[in-house]
């Protein structure tokens, strides 16, 4: 019953933030709603006879390397297995993608594994190999490697290693104050002090249709918010020792911006990527040095970007605000 609610809720979860009107949904998704199956100890284990049909849809020899895994725990085998269960969730063209390349395949960007595929990927693996898969680890997993390194660190009992955390569109807008039509931001990764983040210029935003008249320019002083709002997503999602707790999202706000200077002209088509950098922080203010490019070109930059932002009250144990 556990699975058939989770499979529901990730249905409709899966059709809000993967469909194609994701920039307009309202509806507050976040990693607690895209989740994954239950632990591998709550399930029963498969007979080969159940195996082979479960796997029935996978590549040849996917089966074979099961069993020899199953009886004689050669870990070999995990790779072909894992890569076996991946492809049989792919479509034709994705399939083609994922042989042909290597590890560096991203999951999503590639070979379009949405949180739905994802959650049969890993019940299937689960039942598999016999294995448990812990859900805060599998939301960093975001290449093929990242997989296979995953899965045989498991195999072996070592901890997996330590990942940048790299977000979609809708995780953003799931915390975010900003929202569509005036969210510059579509995906973030953090790693420590540094913050990077895309977005990529539709040349459908309202603003165009003025900026300029028949010559769609995107605006210089968005450029700069866009920075902004990537510092934003750092106060709200970065685990920085210097923030000694949760920041609210209705706190932050723009301060200041020194040091301004804009290097070329961005159309509709192009991606801006953006690249912030923790400065200081002595709450309530934090200083980011920020940097957007197209390509190899620098097309903006800030020297100083300070927000203004305010923590969460820290509460005693009657429930009364204890953060003075």
């Amino acid at each position: 019953m556990v699975r058939a609610c989770l499979v529901t809720i990730l249905t409709f979860a899966s059709e809000i933030a993967y469909g194609r009107t994701v920039r307009n949904c309202v509806f507050p998704l976040s990693s607690s709603i895209i989740s994954f199956p239950v632990s591998a100890t709550e399930q029963s284990t498969l007979s080969f006879d159940e195996l082979k049909e479960t796997l029935k849809r996978c590549p040849e020899g996917t089966y074979e390397a099961t069993v020899a895994f199953r009886n004689n725990k050669d870990s070999e085998q995990v790779p072909v297995i894992v890569m076996g269960i991946i492809e049989r969730h792919l479509e034709p063209e994705q399939k083609d993608v994922l042989r042909a390349g290597g590890d560096e395949i991203r999951l999503y960007e590639d070979l379009g594994v949405d949180s739905l595929t994802m959650l049969e990927i890993v019940m299937m693996t689960e039942q598999t190999l016999e294995l448990s898969l812990d859900n805060e680890e599998l939301k960093d997993l975001r290449t093929i490697g990242d997989v296979k390194t995953y899965i045989d660190c498991k195999i072996k009992g070592e901890k997996p290693p330590s990942r940048e955390k790299t977000y979609r569109i809708e995780e953003i807008a799931s915390v975010m104050p900003q929202q569509d039509p005036f969210l510059f931001l579509e995906s973030a990764t953090l790693n420590g002090e540094v913050a990077t983040g895309t977005y990529k210029i539709s040349g459908t935003e309202v603003f165009l249709e003025g900026h300029f008249k028949d010559n769609p320019v995107f605006p210089a002083s968005i450029m700069i918010e866009a920075l902004g709002q990537l510092g934003v997503f750092y106060l709200l999602k970065g685990e920085n020792i210097l923030f000694e707790r949760p920041v609210r999202p209705d706190s932050i706000f723009f301060t200041s911006c020194d040091g301004v200077r804009c290097r070329r002209i961005c159309k509709p088509g192009e991606k801006l990527e953006l690249t912030i950098k923790l400065k200081q922080v002595r709450h309530p203010i934090a200083v980011f040095d920020g940097l957007i490019q197209v390509g190899d070109e620098k097309a903006a930059s800030a020297e100083e970007i300070k927000l203004t932002f305010d923590y969460y009250p820290t509460l005693d144990a009657t429930g009364g605000d204890f953060s003075g």
